[in-house]
This record gives structure tokens, C-alpha cells and sequence, in this order.
């Protein structure tokens, strides 16, 4: 749900010219056909002139760059795919040419917009390739194919008649919407089939990418994507930790109370892993990252303040239903009957996003292009398999913004349109600025701003546009309305860590290819406390089934968002002149925080993100103080209602994967599943 969201090459290369995190793709070079300028005429160039070159050439080529990739990830097929790799290729080998061209500047004198501009250059990718071309040819033909895996997985029982085949998003809808064990257990291993044949792929891309970065001067690939936050690598993996320390206690608490509760559900012996882990298929969400479809089993107070929306958006999707049906003409047959069914769907989903563009017109921004609407993914379309993953594009650096998603009529893809629409919006505020400079001040900023916005959407904002009941004011209240956004938010947090914490293991070479599932597990039960209930051995590979693994986006970027949100929140409240607790600020209808905000996304890369962030905040520091204050109610109540309970977990307790065996070479080398979706969150 938080975002694809990245200048990536197949969804997979990100970085500068990447909008920070939202599954944008580079493609194909349209100047390759064009002279290339001569080595003369480069050895002339100045610093200055050079990436003015590479600027001009970026903006010329991006709007093909872009439209490949769109059609790969819309229209999922042999073609597009191909297409799609030939994109990644081409691209990733002109980005190398620009890079090996800036070295000759290094030491001359230049604007520090220069300098700064070669210093994302060489930043620009999340997936530095090799300069040999075999081998370059190589990555982008294995970044498709994962992605390819990814986006038709499905999960087949049954032969014959019987056989029934399921994807991501149905499988999710189980994991969402029943409380019967076995079949929760079935859907969360069914999933995680699909990501078994990727593993010898993801083994040879990480040679691939590892040899890129070397070429570049780095490491390995992990110590690339740390130096993208103009700190040093060590500083910003220390900055994660101190972070995370600060969030820790409240996360401990969260995960307490929920074991008890999920104890209270399903029994003592089910709802926990041995240690006091979680079972990793109970948590409503597949990878265990948003707890919010627990909401049955966790509200605190029943009928206190009532903050379950999905009700009112499913009964809003049954008029828009009832209606077209009523309109309908001619004989209902079943083709008829369900393209009634999809125009209902669609009229829904673009209800649910003309409401929440309506919060950021609120605050003096723009109205969406009509582009937007014309060009944009809502639904699932009947006809093709697409990536249904939620991200936004920015298709030429001018205005033409879209989101790709397959929303359906619930609350978490409602706050994900709101999340969406925040990449866009920062999109339209820095397409005045170079292409270079085309980025958020860093990845997370990007990610935060949706975010921000999710948290103004308050029980009163909820109930002002007629999707909860009118709000109680009562401390039982309050303390639903924290609860609510802590399943969310912090119970992201561990998570958001760990995902890079395994990739930075891969690509140093401390995880070895033979260690990938149990160090994945380890991880999740180190930071998470959470566990699969039966031992998970070498034979899958379950990093796979997560899309940013097989996308290779980074991930600490999500981790930081979840703290910057706060903070960005906390600034935009007091530039509202809103004085109360935090938790109950909504800033909906002001445009003086809307010019705060403007102000900071027009700012764009262009400068260091320590000084764009003291411009909105007062502060060049990422700080998760706002974070504790916002959930202080909470975190009193929770510590209340664990008082006699042994909190905490042991991570050596979960169970421990056995060896690699003789199926798992069989897995490995087993074709990806045919013909089905590609439903996904971030």
C-alpha cells in the first residue's frame, strides 16, 4: 500500500531521478538512433555544460522511457516483458555512459547545483549494473522475469473440474476477512508457493548488481543504497538503529496486547509461537506488516467512536451497483452482468480518489490533470493480467501523472489513494526544477507525504465526508481512534527494517545464498517477533513473496517515512495554528499548512534534505519524538492492559528451517505459475 513508487528500470532500478519510491520505470533510450555527441566535443564540455547535456537528454528521452514500462506493468505478457527488458538495458547502459563521463569533472571547478547533480548521477540507480553488456543484458532479462513471477502468481489446488486457482489479492481477502485457522494457514503457505522458482534468479542478480556497484566504486550494492542520504553509509545505518530504539518500547507494548487478544480468538497454543512470537499467518496481512484488518479482534471498546469505514464504502459501491444495473438495457447475460459489475467498480474507485484529491485541493493545491483520469489504472481490468501493486508514475516530468492500482472498497485501499496521490503531488510541485533535481530531498521524504496526509484524516475528518458515525467524544474513543492508526503505523515499523537489514546481508555476503529463507526468518523474529508456525526451510524462498524483494526497491525508506510523517505532521498542525493534542489535529481546509507543504516539495533533490527539513520543521534532524507524543494516550492504555503479562519475545525460540534439500534445486529451476494476477501491496 505505501508504494511502489521509483524511478525504476522493470519497476526494479530507482534513485534520484526516482520519485522516491513509486514503481516509475526508465526505459528504452529513444536517442539511440540519434548521433551520439563526439569524445571531442565531450572533452570540451564544461562540468556545467555537461549535465546540462544530460538534463536535456533525460527530459527528451523520458517520456518513452516511461511508456514501456506502464505497458509492462498494465499489460503482463510475453511482449511487454520483453519490451520491458530491452527498456532496462538500454537505459542502464546510457546511465553507465553519463556516470563514466562525469569522472572526467572530478576535482574541476563547477556550481555547487553542478556538483551536486553528478553526485545523484552516480546515485541514480538501485540497480548498478555491469558495464559488459552480456551481462548487463543479463540482469535486465532476469529483473523482468522476477517481476514477471511476481505479478502472474497464483496459488492452484484441486485437479480437473476441481482445480481452483487463486491470486495475491483473493488469497489477501482470506487473510482479511476469515478467522478460520486452517484456511488463513492455507492462503499465507499458498502465497508464498509462488515466489519458490525465483530464488536461483535472485542469486545470480545479486552477483549482477554486486559487480555494478564495484565498477562504481562501492562495496557492494548495499553500501550504494546507503550513500543516497548525504551521510556517509555507517551514519545512516546508526540513524535507523537510534530510531528504532526510540519507537521500540511502544512496538513491544502493541505486540503484547495483540498476542493476548489473538489468544483470546483462537486459544493460547494457536495464537503464539513458541518464544512469544506471533503466528505469522494470523496478522491479517501477508507479510505481517499492517495489523489493521485485525480490527474484529483488537478495537479496544466495541461501538466506542465507530472507525470501521469499510462499511460505508461497500454500501456506497452497492448504490453505485444497484444503479447501473437499474440503467442497464438489453438482455442481462453473464458477460453483461459483469461488465455492469466492473463499471460499478470502477465509478467506486473513482469516487474513492475524487475524495481524496479533494483533501489536497483543500489545501490550496491543484485539481488532478485530466490526463490523470483518462490515463490512470483503478480496478483490475477482466481482460489481462496486470500489476496491481499501488504506485504512481510520473510519465514526462510535465504533468502527466497517473497511480496504478486495483482498488477495491475498503479502507485500506482508501488511505492508500490518499498515500498515492502524495507521490503525485510531489511530482506536479518539482517538474519546474532540472531532472536531476526531479526526486524527493531523500527517498523517504517521498514516501511520507501520502502519509502525513493519512494522518489528518481523523474520526471528525472521517465523519465530516459521511464515513463513520458521528464521533463520541470519550476517552474509550481516543483510545479506538489510536488504536486504529497504531495497527498501521506502528506495527510497520520492525518491518521496515528488516527487509533492508536482509538485503544489506545479501549483498555484503554475510547471508549466503544457501542461509536466504532462515536469515529471512530470523530477522522477522529478531525485529517483528513474529513466526511462521511449521519450520521454513531452503526449499522456498520467502523473501520472494514480498513485491520490493523481486522489484528490488529499497526499502529503509518506508521505515524513515514512518517517522518523517510525524514530524512533517506535527509542523503542518502548527502551521495551521492548531493548539490541542496532537492526535486530534486535522489541518483539512488550511491552506497556510498547505503552503508549508508546497514550499518543502517544490524543493524537490536540489539541495540537502537536513536543510529542507529544517525549512518545514524547524529541525535538520529525523526525530521520532512526534511519533511517541502522537501515540501517548496509547501507549499509558496499552501498558495499563498488559500490567502481569511477560511481554517481549525470544527470536531463537521460533523454528528453526532445516537444510537445503534435493527439492530445492527442483523448486528453484521450476517455471513460474501461468496466467494469473498481479494483485500486491506495498
Amino acid at each position: 500500500m505505501k508504494p511502489v513508487r521509483a524511478l525504476l528500470a522493470a519497476a526494479i532500478a530507482t534513485g534520484v531521478l526516482a520519485l522516491a519510491g513509486c514503481d516509475r520505470s526508465p526505459s528504452p533510450d529513444t536517442t539511440a538512433d540519434q548521433p551520439a555527441t563526439s569524445s571531442t566535443a565531450q572533452g570540451e564540455e564544461t562540468a556545467d555544460q555537461f549535465i546540462a547535456r544530460v538534463n536535456a537528454e533525460l527530459k527528451e528521452m523520458y517520456p518513452q522511457l516511461t511508456a514501456a514500462q506502464w505497458l509492462s506493468s498494465t499489460y503482463i505478457n510475453e511482449d511487454s516483458q520483453l519490451l520491458a527488458a530491452k527498456a532496462n538495458e538500454e537505459y542502464l547502459s546510457r546511465l553507465n555512459d553519463w556516470i563514466a563521463q562525469s569522472r572526467r569533472f572530478e576535482g574541476q571547478e563547477m556550481t555547487p547545483e553542478t556538483a551536486r547533480s553528478i553526485q545523484l548521477l552516480k546515485l541514480a540507480t538501485s540497480m548498478p549494473a555491469p558495464t559488459d553488456p552480456t551481462e548487463l543484458k543479463e540482469l535486465t532479462e532476469i529483473v523482468t522475469r522476477m517481476e514477471g513471477m511476481y505479478g502472474s502468481g497464483e496459488y492452484c489446488t484441486g485437479e480437473g473440474d476441481a482445480r481452483q486457482c487463486r491470486q495475491l489479492g483473493e488469497l489477501e481477502d482470506v487473510l482479511r476477512n476469515s478467522r478460520d485457522y486452517d484456511d488463513q494457514l492455507d492462503a499465507w503457505r499458498g502465497w508464498h508457493t509462488v515466489s519458490q522458482p525465483m530464488r536461483k534468479d535472485y542469486t545470480r542478480f545479486v552477483e549482477l548488481v554486486n559487480k555494478g556497484a564495484d565498477e562504481m566504486g562501492f562495496t557492494d550494492a548495499g553500501e550504494m543504497w546507503r550513500s543516497a542520504y548525504d551521510m556517509s553509509p555507517v551514519e545512516i545505518a546508526a540513524e535507523t538503529d537510534r530510531l528504532w530504539t526510540q519507537v521500540k518500547p511502544l512496538y513491544e507494548q502493541l505486540h503484547c496486547y495483540t498476542r493476548t487478544r489473538l489468544g483470546a480468538e483462537y486459544g493460547q497454543e494457536r495464537a503464539e509461537v513458541a518464544g512469544g512470537m506471533l503466528p505469522a499467518h494470523l496478522m491479517g496481512n501477508m507479510w505481517q506488516q499492517d495489523w489493521g484488518n485485525l480490527w474484529d479482534v483488537l478495537a479496544p471498546y466495541e461501538n466506542a467512536g465507530s472507525l470501521d469505514i469499510n462499511a460505508a464504502l461497500e454500501s456506497r459501491y452497492q448504490q453505485i451497483h444497484a444503479q447501473k444495473l437499474a440503467q442497464a438495457t438489453g438482455e442481462r447475460t453473464p458477460s453483461r452482468l459483469a461488465d455492469i459489475e466492473q463499471e460499478a467498480r470502477e465509478a467506486a474507485a473513482r469516487q474513492m480518489t475524487k475524495r481524496a484529491e479533494d483533501f489536497y485541493v483543500s489545501l490550496g493545491m491543484p485539481k488532478l490533470p485530466d490526463s490523470y483520469w483518462e490515463n490512470t489504472q483503478f480496478i483490475k481490468p477482466r481482460d489481462r493480467d496486470v500489476v496491481c501493486h499501488a504506485s504512481a508514475w510520473d510519465m514526462n516530468m510535465e504533468g502527466d501523472v497517473r497511480t496504478k492500482m486495483c482498488i477495491k472498497p475498503n479502507e485500506e485501499d482508501f488511505t492508500t489513494i490518499y498515500h498515492e496521490l502524495g507521490h503525485v503531488y510531489y511530482y506536479l510541485a518539482y517538474n519546474d526544477l532540472p531532472p536531476l533535481f526531479q526526486a524527493g530531498a531523500h527517498d523517504g521524504f517521498h514516501e511520507a507525504i501520502g502519509d502525513t496526509i493519512v494522518l489528518a484524516m481523523t474520526p471528525q475528518y472521517l465523519e465530516s465526508i459521511d464515513l463513520v458515525d458521528a464521533q463520541q467524544q470519550s476517552e474509550e474513543a481516543v483510545i479506538n481512534a489510536q488504536m486504529r492508526m497504531a495497527l498501521s503505523k506502528v506495527a510497520f515499523l520492525p518491518f521496515g527494517l528488516m527487509i533492508d537489514r536482509w538485503r544489506w546481508g545479501v549483498f555484503d555476503g554475510s547471508i549466503t545464498p544457501d542461509q536466504y529463507n532462515k536469515a529471512w526468518w530470523d530477522l522477522k523474529a529478531q525485529y517483528q517477533g513474529v513466526a511462521p508456525v511449521d519450520a521454513r526451510g531452503e526449499e522456498f524462498f520467502d523473501p520472494g513473496a514480498k513485491y520490493h524483494v523481486p522489484g528490488n526497491t529499497p526499502y529503509t525508506r518506508y521505515f524513515l517515512a514512518h517517522v518523517l510523517q510525524f514530524q512533517f505532521y506535527k509542523s503542518l498542525c502548527d502551521a495551521a495554528g492548531y493548539e490541542g493534542p496532537l492526535h486530534e489535529c486535522s489541518f483539512y481546509g488550511n491552506e497556510a499548512a498547505g503552503e508549508r507543504l508546497q514550499a518543502m516539495l517544490s524543493r524537490g533533490a536540489g539541495q540537502p534534505w537536513q536543510r529542507t527539513l529544517q525549512e518545514l520543521t524547524g529541525g535538520e534532524g529525523m526525530d521520532a519524538g512526534a511519533v511517541l507524543e502522537y501515540f501517548a494516550p496509547l501507549q499509558d492504555w496499552l501498558k495499563q492492559q498488559n500490567e502481569g503479562q511477560t511481554c517481549g519475545w525470544q527470536a531463537s525460540a521460533a523454528p528453526r528451517p532445516g537444510p537445503a534439500t534435493e527439492a530445492t534445486e527442483r523448486t528453484e529451476d521450476a517455471p513460474a505459475a501461468d496466467g494469473a494476477d498481479g494483485d500486491g501491496t506495498a
